[in-house]
């Protein structure tokens, strides 16, 4: 339970890729979240996933169960743990674009890291903005910096995080996009499982059939 908030997260079942998604309560006053997206196919990268899963969990624990801590620094250390534990279990490079946050429940701040993945969409009473990347994809380099930044969330503010499948979902010739995600952000108040499921149900729409091309999800964090 999230005071004030929730968050919800919907996919089709018919998974191939390497999406997963985490959610951790790590203090009482924080929970962290998050959306990776292992290269290769999911019978392939099962090992990683395992890894970078029971890493998301350990490390954040770690980092953000003190009641006093740089949250900033926190979530920059969680994305070099993940990095060098990605690496690691693959054996060397193994791209993995990540979107991790952590949100503070009694100040109603989103501290981010974007390591490569597509832009999260944060919804307020007058527009919708980008959160773009902050660093390259986990996996590729031991010492690629990622950056962590801090945002606000106003009140029945609205946060969408969605995986590659969704903005590249394909009909006649046109991407669903980020565009396709914006509109169905933009189209009034609701709470997390709402948004996550429109998402959804909007890209198979537009395709006029479940998507099969890659996997898809949708990562949604709401205040009340």
């Amino acid at each position: 339970m999230l005071q004030g908030a929730d968050a919800s997260v919907a996919y089709f079942s018919g998974r191939i890729g390497g999406d997963f998604h985490g959610f951790s309560r790590v203090s009482p006053m924080r929970f962290l979240f998050g959306l990776l997206d292992v290269a290769g196919k999911r019978e392939n990268n099962q090992p990683v996933r395992e890894a970078a899963q029971a890493m998301f969990r350990t490390a954040g624990g770690e980092l953000f169960g003190s009641e006093e801590v740089n949250e900033a620094e926190a979530m920059t250390e969680l994305a070099r743990r993940l990095n060098l534990e990605i690496m690691r279990v693959a054996g060397g490079v193994c791209s993995c674009p990540a979107f991790a946050g952590c949100y503070n429940e009694e100040l109603g701040t989103l501290c981010y890291v974007n390591a490569g993945h597509t832009p999260g969409l944060l919804r307020d009473d007058s527009d919708t903005t980008e959160l773009p990347a902050t660093g390259l994809p986990l996996g590729l380099f031991s010492l690629a910096p990622t950056d962590a930044r801090i945002v606000g969330l106003g009140p029945k503010s609205s946060l969408a995080l969605v995986s590659r499948g969704v903005v590249e979902a394909e009909c006649g010739g046109q991407e669903f996009g980020l565009a396709g995600v914006k509109h169905v952000i933009s189209r009034g108040d609701g709470s997390a499982r709402g948004l996550s499921r429109r998402i959804l149900t909007q890209v198979q729409d537009f395709m006029c059939r479940p998507p099969k091309h890659n996997d898809v999800t949708a990562l949604a964090l709401t205040r009340a």
